[in-house]
């Protein structure tokens, strides 16, 4: 009876470890399904802004040259970005072909303008030329 007891403890206490960590021992590499892996210019147009794509260690920068006059049609474009529209614009799941997706991994894009976060979506953000942005990966 012991015996089978403990097993049964065992067991249960081998189960709770698994369950707890389950979600991160299999991580899959954000950068499997990206569109491109180098640096990469696209585009014909009036206007240059620079995209910088960072997840995890690594990133990629995109020269686009446009016409759009927003960031999201310049994005879109290219199909470098997708994602759902919603009452604020666009939530941007997909950057480069990377999903980050809040409520499946609570993950999400983080888009900034030279290095400082962005109060505007895609839609509402106006480029001009010679402007920087990125789209970082946070979890």
């Amino acid at each position: 009876m012991k015996k089978t007891f403990c097993i049964l403890v065992s067991f249960v206490l081998l189960l709770c470890m698994l369950c707890g960590c389950g979600t991160d021992v299999v991580q899959n590499d954000l950068w499997e399904n990206a569109l491109y892996n180098e640096d990469t210019e696209l585009g014909t147009g009036g206007k240059t802004i620079i995209l910088e794509v960072v997840a995890e260690d690594k990133s990629v920068a995109f020269t686009i040259k446009t016409d759009k006059d927003n960031l999201e049609d310049a994005l879109t474009e290219h199909g470098l970005i997708s994602g759902e529209k919603g009452p604020y614009g666009m939530y941007v799941k997909f950057v480069n072909g990377i999903e980050a997706d809040y409520d499946k991994t609570k993950a999400y894009w983080s888009l900034s303008k030279n290095g400082e976060y962005m109060t505007t979506g895609v839609g509402d953000t106006v480029i001009d030329d010679g402007e920087k942005y990125e789209f970082t990966y946070m979890k």
